[in-house]
């Protein structure tokens, strides 16, 4: 057992994180500013440049990079191959040109300041990365994720996902370039080579047909804290895997992604991972910050900042322009070019590389650190800034152009919760007029089933914040709640209304009770679900006893009439409270829409107390209380 000064050791670091993570976050985001930024900020404060509150912080980079690696898996678990198909010009176009384009004029600069070819090109690769926190940000912030500019933005921040593992891989390369070839170094390269093909093929086959039937069984075992481990247990073994093969943990994670890409566990395994990777993606952010070195900079800051404003000034220039050549006007290619503008998360994990396998050496590494760290902490300045003066000439905003092909929540505008009898029928009428929907459930006989529809459907518990978002809630136009659980699907609908105020909410009611329950609740639409059924048996029933279908339907109506008057008024009247019937709320009971002509008749002396018990127990509910009082 760990003993109280173990304890204390590992307590102070870890309070320090979040108490800076806590302080600094919220300061930044009232500013106006991005939470990278607050993260950033918070690492230099915290770090040996600020305080030295933090010992050791290689330690906490070394743990950090673990947020990468969950980065990269939810980055692949993005890249559907639709997906890809709809956006291949921007993301290969596009997205190709900027990092090709960007890339080479950094070099340029590297080598006419004296680095080596091999330096200058990882040096103008890591700068001409951008921030996707920081972009995506930028975007959601502005409510231009869907705007055509921010479409062509998300191509590009994908590409350069994609690539990033291609740069990893070609990191030893580079370091190889300039070293004299020794013995056996063609036998060495090609054993090497042969173990990460091996690696790969390996993680493809087992993500191919080992996942999903993995997950299944745990989803069919139940235990949602099992699914997280195993989310976790796959992401970082496949990443262990790579780097045991010679290759980067990112690559594995991200290979991990596209495998279950497709997967019906798509959406909940991307809620499990979540919180881990914000959490350690923030302390990357915060151990970036402390990486900066206080005394480089008090001793090159005129360089830093001329260097950080020139890379600045050279992405948005050339972005801009191609954003120009592939169709966007001038005001969307500088604000795409502007949010594009700061150097991106992998710079962090390429430099520091790049510096291991020693093609970067002396002070080259830690000045390229803290260049790319200036330009995330002045590039969201700046694009705020642009923003600001676009508005005062222009007078107002440019409205956002719809590009439905950004985000797949884009596309989905109904959730279904609940794929059993009740919301496969509901999918029937939807496919049959071809709307887009996206189902989830957590019963895996359900998601198997539903193979054949055509339409996505996924693993989930609908009651889950988190798997409400991850599945595109926000997004679509609105939510069928079809599950047969009434309390929750009363849970759904109170986070509904909470975080998702404009979807509006259709939900199936389980009785009676529910149905009022859902009123109170002020749902869009509710409908027991027995209602329609049992009136539709009825009026087969009354046509089967001789009346035509005409007479039949009208009497059905009038019923159907009468059962939502009454409905209004028990919804009034039954609850005065507001209570919930599932935490001891009067019990609605049956009553007939329409005067009986005579009383009840029992058949049995059994059935006769009981209708005698009954009557008594009805003459006592409407006695006035003084009546009681009076009679007792």
């Amino acid at each position: 057992m760990a003993s109280a000064a173990t304890h204390a050791s590992f307590l102070p670091p870890v309070l320090t994180f979040l108490s800076a993570a806590v302080i600094g976050v919220p300061i930044v985001r009232l500013l106006g500013q991005s939470a990278v930024l607050g993260y950033l900020v918070a690492g230099v404060v915290i770090g040996p440049a600020g305080l030295s509150l933090i010992a050791e912080p290689e330690t906490a980079a070394s743990v950090a990079e673990i947020g990468v690696v969950l980065l990269l898996f939810i980055v692949g678990l993005e890249l559907e191959i639709s997906r890809l198909v709809s956006m291949r010009r921007d993301i290969f176009g596009l997205g190709t040109a900027q990092l090709a384009l960007c890339s080479l004029a950094l070099a340029g600069a590297g080598l006419a300041f004296g680095l080596t070819p091999a330096a200058a090109t990882v040096v103008g690769i890591a700068l001409a990365l951008s921030a996707t926190a920081v972009a995506l940000q930028l975007l959601e912030e502005r409510g231009d994720l869907g705007s055509a500019y921010g479409g062509r933005s998300f191509a590009v921040l994908l590409l350069q996902d994609i690539s990033v593992v291609a740069i990893l891989a070609l990191l030893p390369l580079l370091a190889s370039a300039g070293a004299t070839p020794k013995d056996g170094w063609l036998d060495e390269g090609l054993r090497s080579t042969a173990r990460a093909a091996a690696a790969v093929a390996g993680v493809v086959v087992v993500g191919r047909y080992g996942l999903n039937p993995f997950f299944r069984l745990l989803a069919a075992a139940g235990g949602r804290e099992v699914m997280t481990a195993a989310a976790l247990l796959v992401v970082l073994g496949t990443a262990m895997v790579m780097e045991k093969a010679g290759l980067s943990m990112a690559m594995g994670a991200f290979l991990a992604g596209v495998m279950l890409a497709e997967s019906n566990f798509r959406h909940q395994l991307e809620a499990d991972i979540e919180p881990f990777r914000g959490m350690l993606l923030g302390l990357f952010f915060m151990s970036v910050g402390m990486s900066i070195d206080g005394g480089l900079l008090a001793n090159h800051w005129v360089a830093l900042i001329a260097a950080t404003l020139a890379a600045i000034a050279v992405k948005v220039v050339l972005v801009a322009g191609l954003f120009r050549l592939f169709g966007s006007p001038w005001l969307d290619a500088v604000r795409g070019a502007a949010v594009l503008a700061p150097a991106g998360e992998f710079a962090f994990v390429i430099l520091p590389a790049a510096a291991d396998l020693r093609i970067l050496e002396g002070d080259v590494p830690r000045f390229c650190v803290a260049l790319a760290a200036l330009t995330m902490l002045v590039g969201p300045i700046i694009a705020k800034g642009l923003d600001a003066a676009f508005a005062r000439r222009s007078g107002e905003a440019v409205p956002p152009t719809d590009v439905g092909d950004v985000a797949e929540s884009g596309e989905t505008r109904v959730l279904v919760v609940g794929f059993g009898r009740f919301g496969q029928i509901l999918a029937q009428v939807l496919l049959a007029e071809g709307i887009s929907i996206t189902v989830i459930d957590k019963d895996v006989g359900q998601i198997r089933a539903a193979t054949s529809f055509g339409f996505r459907i996924y693993y989930g518990d609908g009651t889950r914040l988190d798997v409400l978002r991850a599945s595109g809630l926000a997004k679509a136009d609105l939510i069928c709640i079809c599950i047969d659980d009434a309390e929750a699907a009363l849970k759904i609908v109170d986070i509904v209304h909470e975080e998702f105020a404009d979807v509006r909410t259709y939900v199936r009611a389980y009785d009676r009770t529910h149905a009022i329950e859902l009123m109170n609740r002020d749902v869009d639409f509710q409908l027991r679900e027995t209602v329609e059924s049992a009136l539709g048996f009825g009026r087969a029933t009354l046509e089967g006893l001789g009346l035509s279908a005409e007479a039949a339907a009208r009497r059905v109506e009038d019923v159907r009439k009468r059962d939502v008057a009454r409905l209004v008024l028990q919804q009034a009247g039954a609850m005065p409270d507001g209570s919930g019937w599932m935490r001891g709320a009067p019990e609605v009971r049956p009553e007939p829409l329409t005067a009986p002509t005579r009383p009840s008749r029992a058949l049995s002396a059994e059935t006769r107390g009981l209708i005698e018990t009954k009557r008594h127990e009805a003459a006592t509910r409407v006695l006035e209380p003084e009546d009681s009082e009076r009679d007792a």
